[in-house]
């Protein structure tokens, strides 16, 4: 007899708490198998296709395209051992059962590992009501206040402990509660409606109704990659007292020394990529700035590997990929690391993994075509070195007026790891490399 098992939605990694439904990629009534994507939803980090550990047949979704769930809500159910949803099946079950057989036993989901916190118990909801809504589970937009008349008796049509937790906080009575999920599941639109009836002030004079400045103006959610990147700056703000210093700088030999590598043959090798290795070796003379601060442990925390982090502004708005252990890595080797990043980046295939864990971020805000910046540190990183445009200017080179490529860099640090003078000496060097290369193969 086949089994319904519920697929909630899993731990995404690094601290995620939420996700949006992007695109269904299975509808109700469809056979899917062990791994197989189920859903696409859009993190704080990147785009990401979930896989379901069960196979079978599809009985239910829970949240049309567009709804925002949190890690542990359930995503859909499947019937386990089925090969097709029978006809006089219910739309939605709750059976978290553990199973019996070898093909009933829960898979751990691919690249997210498996939760050993607690046994898996086996329940199922019966019906309370003789209403059976659609398959496809959606919470309304604006949801009524469903209260039967009078308390039924048997359990509570809940299967999510995050709506009975909701509930309970908000000292709603499950029981005078009529679901609108399938054979009267309580979902927890249903559960918020009813909050939100709780919480509704009195109405207010027709006169006053309307305010002025209230209807005016676009509003924009401010969620997913804007909603985590406003967090990180406000956080940063709010943590690290930040300081910024700048110089100008004849790029004229750096780029003269890339034409020379790129006339050799081989794969081309871009400006960031030697900008970076400048840093690399920069951060090895002043390793202050290749840190972070333990506020628990009122500790500096010097890091022993460059993970350099490159901002790339893309549609879905500004990422920061980060390139693991740079301080090891050649100009050909980081240029492609950046081209295969960035192109991810634009995608929208980044995975979680790839937008974490910087030490050091390389800001080129040069290709917005302008010549400088202070910008806010990239929370928990402890500076950021930030590129200017590099264009024509009249410069005083070997004693005479002449003109040269000039570049205008700037580092923002946090003052808690270091004082100016590490910080000046840190861009000072970069700015020596920028101006004569070869002072680079002293530290190669």
């Amino acid at each position: 007899m086949p089994q319904v098992m519920e697929f909630k939605l899993p731990d995404l990694g690094e601290g995620l708490t939420e996700a949006e439904i992007v695109r269904w990629l299975v509808a109700v009534g469809d056979v899917v198998a062990i791994d197989q994507p189920v859903v696409e939803v859009e993190t704080a980090k990147a785009m990401v296709e979930v896989p379901c550990p069960y196979g079978g047949v599809v009985t239910a979704r829970f949240g049309e395209e567009g709804t925002e769930l949190p890690v542990g809500a359930p995503l859909i159910t499947v019937a386990v051992g089925a090969s097709s949803l029978p006809a006089e099946a219910p739309a939605a079950q709750a059976d978290g059962a553990e199973g019996e057989g070898a093909g009933n036993v829960p898979r751990p989901l691919i690249g997210y590992g498996e939760d050993h916190s607690r046994p898996a118990r086996r329940r199922r909801v019966r019906p309370v009501t003789a209403a059976v809504s659609a398959p496809v589970v959606a919470a309304p937009a604006a949801p009524a206040v469903p209260v039967a008349p009078a308390a039924p008796a048997g359990p509570v049509p809940v299967i999510s402990p995050l709506v009975r937790k909701l509930a309970k906080d908000g000292g709603v009575d499950l029981r005078a509660l009529r679901g609108s999920g399938p054979d009267g599941l309580i979902l927890r639109a249903d559960v918020e409606a009813a909050l939100a009836a709780l919480r509704a002030p009195e109405p207010a004079p027709v006169a006053a109704a309307s305010s002025p400045t209230a209807a005016q103006g676009e509003r924009i959610p401010l969620k997913g990659v804007r909603g985590a990147v406003a967090e990180k700056l406000s956080r940063s703000r709010r943590e690290i007292p930040d300081a910024t210093c700048w110089v100008d700088a004849d790029a004229t030999e750096l780029m003269a020394a890339r034409a020379a590598m790129n006339a050799v043959g081989g794969p081309k090798i871009s400006v960031l990529a030697l900008l970076a290795r400048i840093c690399t070796a920069a951060l090895a003379r002043y390793p202050e700035l290749n840190s972070t601060v333990d506020l628990a442990a009122k500790e500096i925390v010097r890091l022993p590997s460059v993970h350099l982090g490159f901002a790339a502004q893309t549609e879905r708005g500004l990422v920061v990929p980060v390139v693991r252990d740079a301080q090891n890595r050649n100009p050909e080797s980081l240029s492609a690391e950046f081209a295969r990043l960035t192109e991810l980046a634009r995608a929208g295939k980044l995975a979680p993994a790839d937008l974490t864990g910087g030490t050091f971020t390389l800001n080129n805000y040069g290709v917005f075509g302008v010549d400088g910046s202070t910008p806010i540190i990239n929370h928990p990183e402890a500076a950021m070195l930030g590129v200017g445009r590099i264009i024509d200017k009249p410069w005083v080179h070997e004693g005479q007026l002449a003109v040269r490529k000039v570049v205008q860099l700037s580092l923002t640090f946090d003052h808690r790891v270091c004082d100016g003078g590490t910080a000046g000496g840190f861009l000072r060097f970069v700015a020596d490399c920028v101006e004569s290369p070869a002072v680079l193969l002293r530290s190669l």
